[in-house]
């Protein structure tokens, strides 16, 4: 029988920065005594790969039976983004590599080579209580992948527990607004903290086609484009949906379209603020919100209704109405996470509910890019209070001046619902 052999990875060619981050720590560097790196910069530029690559390599090169701290917003995406392509490109390069994944040493990867071993623990920095997780540990060294959606507070307590001599740290980052606590702190003073600052491009990463690159400058619009295609450390202000266009809009749903999608219904919940359902129609491309459901307690028309503030029963009998009452019309339902009361009322019906993702800043990202590229279409005729919020919603100034980046709490509901379907689609869907 004739033996498969395993695929052998194929290095792309590096650019001039890929090098630079694979060689800044070596014998020969002028710059080896430094005690870390910042890559920074587009989406798809090459950082991630050469960064993680150059931290095992240092490690392994630096220490033999030691500690090392590697972490992502969330350990599944430090999984999906950085952990299965570095193990196949440490395997063929002749590391051998077991991922712990649970066990006594769950989330760990243990890499061995010509007698080094060193163990890589993996954490998650999504909050403040992820800081809790690293303490106790001693580190020679910290990798940190997408770095500016960690809480600060997490990464001092990491870059903290790296106190053996000759420790260093690999900071990886898409950029932020100006005042973000890391590029305040640690990009503005990597000079004061003997750290190195490389700024990328897609153009860094030799990999990419041009036909490439222009289909990832067509995904983004507004400050997501400055700051993932650009590499810009901008203010988020003004309108959000600035790509937001007629072209976004239809007049009526084709049966044919309906046929082959698939319905679910998104809501915010509010019983003092607005409460709003949509039926939104999936093809498997685009998007289309085909109703609306809307009730604002401070109307002029619940003024004059006998209840102006609803009930969750109620909420539930106009879902049941909204939705429809034959079995081809029930579908699940999307819901604000924190209606805690109203999910429980829909669930004691029968009905299948799915606690909405609130993640704000990716989810309004990943909304703007399916309207750059036109697939999400909202019905002109039925939906006229969402397309309203839509091209009212705006960045909160008065947070972004505390380096904060939020929208404002007004005219939210409606594009805070989409954000929620929006949020519950894989990444490939968005192509981001």
């Amino acid at each position: 029988m004739m033996k498969t052999r395993r695929p052998i990875f194929k290095f792309k060619p590096l650019s001039k920065k890929q090098r630079m981050v694979l060689n800044w720590w070596t014998e020969n560097s002028p710059v080896k005594d430094y005690d870390g790196i910042i890559a920074d910069g587009a989406i798809r530029s090459g950082k991630t790969v050469s960064m993680s690559l150059s931290f095992v390599f240092w490690a392994m090169s630096s220490f033999n039976g030691e500690n090392f701290i590697m972490a992502g917003k969330t350990i599944s995406s430090f999984q999906r983004n950085v952990l299965t392509n570095l193990i196949t490109m440490l395997r063929s390069r002749g590391y051998h590599c077991t991922h712990h994944i649970s066990g006594e040493t769950p989330n760990m990867l243990e890499v061995s080579r010509k007698g080094v071993t060193n163990y890589f623990y993996i954490f998650g920095g999504k909050d403040e209580g992820s800081q809790d997780l690293v303490q106790g540990i001693t580190a020679d060294g910290a990798f940190f992948d997408e770095v500016a959606l960690m809480p600060e507070s997490f990464v001092n307590q990491a870059t903290g527990r790296c106190s053996v001599e000759g420790a260093k740290w690999f900071f990886n980052c898409n950029p932020g607004g100006p005042l973000h606590w890391f590029k305040i702190n640690w990009i503005d003073k990597c000079r004061q903290k003997k750290l190195i600052y490389l700024h990328f491009t897609m153009d860094d990463n030799l990999s990419l086609s041009e036909k490439v690159k222009a289909k990832y400058r067509s995904m983004y619009a507004g400050v997501f484009y400055l700051r993932y295609i650009k590499g810009l450390w901008k203010t988020a202000e003004g309108l959000i949906y600035t790509m937001f266009t007629d072209a976004n809009m239809y007049d009526q749903l084709e049966e044919r379209t309906r046929h082959v999608s698939a319905k679910s219904i998104a809501v915010d919940y509010g019983t003092t603020n607005p409460c709003v359902f949509y039926e939104i129609w999936d093809d498997g491309e685009v998007l289309w919100v085909e109703d609306e459901y809307r009730w604002d307690s401070r109307s002029e028309e619940a003024r004059r209704s006998a209840n102006p503030q609803k009930t969750d029963s109620q909420y539930a009998d106009d879902m049941e109405v909204f939705m429809g009452t034959q079995p081809e019309d029930q579908c699940m339902i999307i819901v604000d996470p924190s209606a805690a009361s109203f999910i429980q009322e829909l669930r004691s019906r029968g009905w299948v509910v799915k606690e909405a993702d609130n993640d704000v800043l990716d989810g309004i990202r990943k909304t703007g890019a399916l309207i750059a590229k036109r697939r999400l279409r909202i019905n002109r005729k039925k939906c006229k209070g969402l397309i309203a919020e839509m091209q009212s919603y705006v960045w909160d100034d008065k947070a972004a001046e505390r380096g904060e980046e939020k929208p404002v709490k007004l005219l939210d509901h409606g594009p805070d619902a989409i954000r929620y379907k929006v949020n519950s689609l894989p990444n490939w869907r968005i192509g981001a």
